[in-house]
């Protein structure tokens, strides 16, 4: 029985490594641009001052969220019907036009006004691909995985994002050790996204070698696009809820990863290199909780982690910021993030299993990536950028902490919302079954 349950296993373990890794690798060329926002800034966007020119790239960043929603309906319903496995490589294709884009393009001072246009883009091909990527990934992982054990595997869905962070803020560091700050404003930033363009064929080839899901296989019916649209409409309160759940997670992410080493060297005057090994400790920190707190969802449900956290994070976010800004060091930094990085990787190890849960089966794929999506684009997504102009406004440099405490209130509202009606709660047996 050993020697025969060792190769399934094997082969699950090999499925895992080959979805997540294209999964890495998109999240790897979309968090670049977040990390290196004050170089691009220079690059692209030059204005009268580093806080316009720095907004200026915050929106850029948060334009490729907008294109989201567009992605997750229109690649989300070729993934419902043509497959897992397609629909992966698609994304994936698309993801590496627009990172070579971003990588290659010239300056504003050589070629003017086109530069910022190309950048913008290049962006937006990576929200479009980005929109359905996690959906497509975690509906993978979920239909793949044994029943007992979904919050476990689909957790690793966000964990291959975590990876991203580690390699993005290693990469990051030895730049910054090893190149002038001058090197690194003309051209030191561009080198991970060259990395990035690089690997791609290689993540390519592990990608096709992905077997299509024996859920999808099993299916006799895949719906077509306007059964796909309509089960969507009729769905509106699944993607409604589903989206306030999912706005704790891409907050409080884009906050403690993505905008960390600006908030780090721009607001609280640490040191780029003290930035990023903050970021680092983070996405490891990320990495541990994530998977740990899916496997304990599995014993407990998801419902206990969703609520304990999100009210966890309404008590706490504030306070502990505000403990960090009123002496900046990289030691408070450091504790105040893996805080942070604790309240997030404990829920969204629970949320992420728990939306490919609660929608139909058979638009899984689109209806998952449109609640992702919706969440990102209104909300997560432009956090850096709000969490730029709450410190402008409120003169105060824990105000990114009450974005984090909103979203937590949203988290909290959609639980109830999920958990709390007897027709959520039979959908989501319905999906899972």
């Amino acid at each position: 029985m050993n020697a025969a349950a060792s190769p399934a296993s094997q082969s699950k373990l090999a499925a895992v490594l080959r979805v997540t890794s294209g999964n890495f690798l998109e999240m790897f060329d979309f968090f670049l641009f977040g990390f290196y926002a004050s170089y691009i800034a220079k690059a692209f966007f030059p204005a009268g001052s580093e806080f316009a020119s720095l907004m200026l790239t915050f929106m850029t960043f948060g334009a490729g969220f907008l294109m989201r929603p567009l992605g997750a309906v229109v690649l989300g319903s070729y993934v419902d019907r043509v497959g897992r496995r397609k629909g992966l490589i698609v994304t994936l294709a698309i993801m590496a036009v627009g990172t070579v884009l971003i990588a290659f393009v010239p300056s504003y001072a050589t070629i003017g006004l086109l530069a910022p246009a190309l950048v913008l883009i290049g962006r937006l091909l990576q929200g479009f691909s980005a929109g359905v990527e996690l959906g497509g990934v975690s509906v993978y992982l979920s239909e793949m995985a044994p029943p007992n054990q979904r919050g476990f595997y689909v957790s690793w869905q966000s964990g291959s994002q975590q990876v991203a962070i580690v390699a993005a803020a290693i990469i990051g560091y030895v730049l910054n050790t090893t190149l002038t700050p001058q090197t690194m404003s003309d051209w030191g930033w561009r080198v991970p996204f060259f990395i990035g363009s690089l690997i791609v064929p290689f993540i390519f080839l592990i990608r096709r070698s992905l077997q299509e899901t024996e859920a999808f296989l099993a299916r006799k019916h895949h719906p077509t696009l306007p059964e796909i649209f309509n089960s969507i409409i009729s769905n509106w309160w699944i993607v409604l809820s589903g989206m306030l759940l999912v706005v704790m997670t891409t907050v409080s992410f884009y906050l403690i990863t993505v905008y960390t080493p600006t908030f780090g060297q721009s607001v609280l005057k640490l040191s780029i290199t003290d930035s990023l090994i903050v970021t680092l400790c983070v996405a490891i920190s990320n990495l541990f909780w994530l998977p740990v707190m899916g496997a304990v969802s599995d014993r407990v449900g998801r419902r206990p982690i969703l609520l304990g956290f999100t009210l966890l994070t309404i008590l706490t976010a504030y306070p502990a910021m505000s403990w960090l800004v009123s002496a900046p060091s990289f030691e408070r930094m450091l504790i105040v993030e893996l805080w942070l990085s604790f309240l997030y990787g404990s829920y969204n190890g629970a949320m992420v299993v728990a939306l490919t849960e609660i929608v139909p089966a058979s638009v899984r794929t689109v209806g998952f990536s449109l609640c992702y999506s919706l969440a990102t684009a209104l909300f997560g997504g432009f956090t850096p950028a709000v969490s730029t102009a709450l410190i402008k406004m409120t003169g105060d440099n824990a105000a990114p902490s009450l974005w984090m405490t909103f979203a937590a209130v949203c988290g909290l509202a959609a639980t109830f919302m999920v958990y709390g009606r007897s027709e959520s709660n039979r959908l989501a047996q319905a999906a899972a079954a």
